[in-house]
């Protein structure tokens, strides 16, 4: 059994306006309402040498440390107009071709993106993943949704896409990157194929089976992850010759029942399987969300989100071989603290008597002197299928069938709106044995990334810098949601939500840039140390005086809304190195679930800095 480190690493530098008073005083900030932020208010450097194009705002947001090596400057986006309506989710790029590929599961297509020019992304095609007919015999019908994109260097592409059902097998459909966007073929996988990722050395597909229950809760197929076996060759023309066998699938089968390893969370109703059957519980129960693999290409981590855990993938055998649970962090401590109330009118982060369960959404890997790690942005999730509801206000447990917080609980005296009382918290763990009480709280996500060994061991936390330094650089957006500008709207849930990630190298040190779903924009870390990883900066490329849902709300057509409010909702995020760059300078495309955009920074090295 892995036991994560109880202990985060501290961030080493202070940004450019003191985010950090000190590791136990709160960050309290009055809010006001919303308001336009400047870039001169706060104090953005505005670092890159290309003039920004379309999609940019006039004043992004951006705040640095002090020591910080690099730049991150908005160039320009791809919109397709449509709010909130996941036009803009995962993205991927082909160096040969200087194209990106972004998913847009609203139309259930892949947008093909000209990007030889970043500041003005233009759209070539789309490719359509219905009608493909698969090497087990089915036909992707109408109604299937693509899901995630990864693309080869030599420019096989494979797209994964869910069932019309869901609940039913998927697909994995193969295209060519170059080519004018038909699709070559398909192979069946799982259910709910939610993401995708190609091995270095080229020679498999990954594919994250996540498993999700019907809505109404009455089937829930089991997770898994497919590993395919793609052609080696690969002329454009053609496929090659595919079929089903390519594809092997890594189960959760061998964790079922008392072999399930402690901490690992299963639970809500048992609910049967697509075959009607009540077994296997376990792997119902276990969702992939996103897959890394090692630089060796012989590894998969796989994220499962809801049950705050990791699962290890042998891609050789196509066997889950490692399953553990990623434990919680202790809101209590200096320096990890939350803001957790939407109705005390300040920013207030602030150490309370609540655990967080990491739950990541995206995981990436890279290698620091010789060792691999993983890095995890810690959104948190909850379990919401037809009447079974995971989450709970603290203050309204002991109604409605709920056990009471204890009575010695030291959040037993803060149930008050402006404490504890509007967090929500899961009714699914920290019960005392006797069921009678909840001795303990925990919360949805981490509010951070964190950085680990693949033995399952915390090497460092960001802690509560997410929160502090969105404080700084938003004030009166802090917390805000996507589809609105409200502050402090959503500390009473997971605060910024780190939702995705991407790992680069700039002038040899290494990079994570986090994108935060919520309060929407980039932290970038520097992590080539990962016991010293430390905050570099915090670009917005979003204007807070918008608030699109109010003002559709008031008769604005969606596309009118959007056009000045810049990106809303990073969901995925991938990094273009400068010697595949168009531009001879690293690039980083984020692709925005809520905006509908598809968006091109410049990462720059920062002169005069080692």
């Amino acid at each position: 059994m892995r036991t994560p480190l109880p202990r985060t690493s501290r961030l080493a530098p202070t940004p450019r306006r003191a985010v950090v008073a000190g590791c136990a005083t709160a960050v309290a900030v009055a809010l006001a309402g919303p308001v336009a932020l400047t870039a001169s208010a706060l104090g953005a450097t505005g670092g890159g040498s290309t003039t920004p194009g379309a999609g940019v705002v006039a004043h992004p947001v951006e705040l640095s440390a002090e020591d910080a090596r690099v730049s991150l400057t908005p160039l320009g986006a791809y919109a397709t107009g449509v709010f909130d309506e996941s036009a803009a989710e995962i993205v991927a790029y082909h160096a040969r071709s200087e194209r990106l590929f972004s998913v847009n599961a609203q139309a259930g297509e892949v947008t093909v993106l000209d990007v030889a020019r970043p500041s003005s992304p233009r759209k070539l095609f789309a490719l359509e993943t219905t009608g493909v007919r698969a090497a087990d015999g089915s036909t992707v019908p109408d109604g299937a949704v693509a899901n995630s994109v990864a693309v080869r260097p030599d420019g096989l592409g494979v797209v994964a896409v869910e069932s019309p059902d869901k609940v039913s097998a998927g697909w994995l459909v193969l295209f060519d990157a170059a080519g004018d966007g038909d699709a070559l073929g398909a192979w069946r996988v799982g259910a709910l194929p939610d993401m995708v990722t190609i091995t270095a050395d080229g020679r498999s597909a990954v594919v994250a089976n996540e498993g999700e229950p019907a809505d109404d809760f009455s089937v829930d197929p089991e997770g898994s992850v497919s590993v395919v076996d793609l052609p080696r060759r690969f002329t454009g023309e053609h496929g090659g010759a595919i079929a089903q066998g390519d594809v092997r699938t890594a189960t959760f089968h061998a964790f079922e029942g008392d072999r399930l390893p402690d901490g690992v969370r299963v639970f809500g109703p048992d609910v049967a399987g697509p075959d009607g059957s009540l077994a296997h519980r376990v792997s119902r129960n276990l969702e992939p969300e996103y897959v890394t693999v090692s630089k060796d290409s012989r590894t998969a981590y796989v994220a499962l989100q809801e049950a705050n855990a990791v699962a290890e993938v042998d891609l050789r055998s196509a066997r889950t071989t490692d399953l553990w649970s990623l434990g919680s962090k202790d809101h209590s401590v200096p320096g990890q603290g939350i803001d957790p109330s939407d109705k005390d009118g300040v920013a207030a982060v602030r150490e309370v008597p609540v655990r967080g369960l990491y739950m990541p959404d995206g995981i990436a890997s890279y290698t620091s002197r010789g060792e691999t790690y993983l890095v995890t942005a810690n959104e948190g999730d909850a379990r919401e299928w037809g009447d079974y509801v995971e989450p709970a206000r603290v203050k309204d447990l002991g109604d409605d069938d709920l056990a009471p917080a204890c009575a010695d609980s030291p959040a037993a005296g803060l149930l008050g709106d402006a404490d504890l009382g509007r967090l929500n918290v899961t009714t699914a763990s920290g019960l005392r044995a006797d069921g009678s009480c909840y001795e303990e709280l925990y919360a949805f996500g981490g509010r951070s990334f964190s950085v680990w060994t693949t033995d399952g061991e915390l090497v460092f936390d960001s802690g509560d810098e997410f929160e502090r330094v969105t404080a700084d650089a938003l004030g009166d957006a802090f917390n805000t949601n996507h589809t609105e500008t409200k502050g402090d709207g959503r500390s009473d849930d997971k605060g910024p939500e780190p939702e995705n990630l991407a790992i680069g190298e700039v002038a040899g040190r290494t990079y994570a840039f986090v994108g935060l779903e919520r309060a929407s924009g980039v932290m970038v870390y520097d992590v080539t140390r990962p016991e010293r990883a430390a905050f570099v900066t915090y670009v917005s490329n979003r204007d807070y005086g918008v608030s699109v849902e109010d003002a559709v709300d008031d008769g604005a057509a969606p596309a009118d809304a959007l056009a000045g409010a810049g990106d809303l909702g990073p969901e995925g995020l991938t990094f273009v190195p400068a010697s595949d760059s168009p531009t001879h300078r690293p690039l980083l495309a984020v692709a925005n679930e809520v905006s509908g955009t598809t968006t091109l920074f410049q990462v720059d090295r920062l002169t005069g800095r080692r």
